[in-house]
Parts: structure tokens; sequence; C-alpha cells
């Protein structure tokens, strides 16, 4: 039996499916039956409640051999790292309680670092709490910064042709698909093949700009002359707060995350094979331009 956070999320949803389809029993944490029909159809069975709330998940990890866990987002906390810091003590609590064996968590590029890593510090913390955990083996996957992040810009380059972020116009650096971390995420959950406490980078196909995505999305949508335009960070955080509704905490921080790329201190991973993904930004784009159809 296997136990999946964020079922109806990109990564735990096709888990999810995925571990269905190879005939494992699987159990889902959502606040939401009509969102997580899809997965109870195909015979997952589910837990309703909130994956933040301890007693949910105790219920949810009993008798299970592995666990999939994450933080789900809250973009609205005003202590974002304090409520990443809380939900990750629940997620082991619940581990605890039931003695599960293994699990893999979602954390991320960066959690590396204790101090100035904005958005990631919870996750950094994340990691500690879960290692302490006696008799479990788990495995951190870092993916790298998400393709899927891209798609908040296809507004602005609809109204105005171009694409922008804080981060550096020239940085070059991994960029990763959901659902080649799903994927990664599925191989480890089936094989079990890891002990103790260990972490992957997973870094996508190749390091690009986002001079090079902009050609790419803008080629694909009929715009090839698409730049990419980099936003001073206070003009971000306005847009991410007033477009996205965002808490200014967590506007702040992924600011600093953002900085934390752009002066080198959270990219610092090797490439390696078993860290590469296939999809590429080309491959990626499909996606953008049905994102950009519908808008």
């Amino acid at each position: 039996m296997y136990a999946i956070t964020g079922a109806t999320g990109n990564t735990g949803k096709r888990i999810a499916l995925a571990l269905l389809k190879a005939g494992k029993q699987v159990r889902i944490i959502s606040r939401d039956a009509e969102k997580a029909k899809e997965l109870t159809e195909q015979g997952a069975e589910l837990v309703l409640g909130d994956t933040t709330d301890e007693t949910v998940l105790t219920k949810a990890f009993e008798g299970v051999e592995a666990v999939y866990a994450m933080i789900p987002p809250n973009y609205q906390s005003d202590a974002f790292t304090q409520y990443q810091e809380n939900t990750a003590r629940a997620i082991a609590n619940a581990i605890k309680a039931n003695s599960v064996k293994y699990a893999v968590t979602l954390s991320s590029q960066g959690a590396h670092l204790s101090k100035g890593s904005g958005v990631v510090l919870g996750l950094h913390k994340m990691e500690e709490i879960v290692n302490t955990i006696e008799g479990l083996n788990v495995l951190h996957l870092r993916p790298t910064y998400f393709m899927e992040n891209t798609l908040g810009m296809v507004g602005l380059l609809k109204e105005s042709g171009i694409m922008g972020a804080p981060v550096k116009a020239d940085l070059s650096f991994p960029v990763i698909a959901t659902q080649d971390i799903a994927d990664y995420a599925v191989k480890r959950l089936l094989a079990l093949d890891f002990a103790g406490s260990s972490t992957q980078d997973l870094l996508g196909s190749r390091e690009v700009t986002y001079q090079e995505m902009a050609k790419v999305y803008g080629t694909i949508v009929g715009k090839p002359e698409t730049t990419y335009v980099e936003f001073p960070s206070e003009d971000f955080k306005q847009a991410i707060m007033n477009g996205m509704g965002m808490s200014e905490n967590v506007a702040d921080m992924f600011v600093e995350f953002i900085e934390s790329m752009n002066d080198g201190r959270a990219m610092v991973a090797k490439r390696t094979e078993e860290s590469t993904t296939p999809t590429t930004i080309e491959e990626f784009a499909e996606t953008f331009k049905y994102v950009y159809s519908l808008n």
C-alpha cells in the first residue's frame, strides 16, 4: 500500500495513476472528493481531509509501506516558512505513528541552504525533520525550476508581447517539467531501492536562459519577436500579490529565492545521467501553446 499526498496536483496525480496502473494499492488524501474522482474511479482509496492535518495524515498512513510526501502550497500564508515546518512535522509524526518504512519527498534545488533561500527554506527544514525519523528510508527529490512557472506569463505575453521576471536574462539554469518529477518518483517508489536518508537532484534535459525560453514559446504561439524583460524585484512582487493573490510574506520569499538563483547559491548541483530528465522546453512549448489558447 502506498499513500500519496498532493494527489490531485501536478506530481501526486500522475504518481497515483502510475502506481494504480502497476497494480498497486493506493491511498490518497484530498479535501475534495470531486477533484479526486478520477483516482477513486481507478481504484484509489480516499481519505478526505487536509494534508496539513496530523490526524488525517495518521489515518491515511496506517498500514502503508511507502509515502509520497509533499507540502501543499499556501500562498496566502503570512508566515510561509513556519507553515512549511508545521506541515513537515505533521507528516513526520504520522510516519512515525505508523512506522512507515519508506518515503519519497518533494524537496527542491536550494534546499541545501539553511538561510536566504526564500520559499525553499521550509523544504530544507522538512528534510531535517524527516531525516530524524528512526527506521525510515527516505529519498528527498530536489527538482530544479519548474517549466510550469512560465505559464504564469501567458497573460503578459498575450497583452504585451513579452515575458518577464526578476531572473537574470542571461542566467543559464536547469528547468524541469513536473511530469518528469512524477515519473522519477514512480520509478523509485516501485523499486524501493533506497536506504537511510538520501537526496536526488532532478535537473531537466539541459540548462537554458529565459531569453531562450521566450524565443521558443513566443515562436510557437505566433510571436517569434517575443523578448524576455528582466523586471525589478519590487515590480514583480506587486504583480504576484495583485495578480495571484499572494501574501506579502510569500511574495517576498519568492523574490528571495530568485535572488539566490541569480547569485548562484541555489542552483549548484552537477548534472549526471541520473539527474537528467527527458522533457525539453521545445516539447513543453506545446503545453504553453495550449494554455495560451485558453486565455
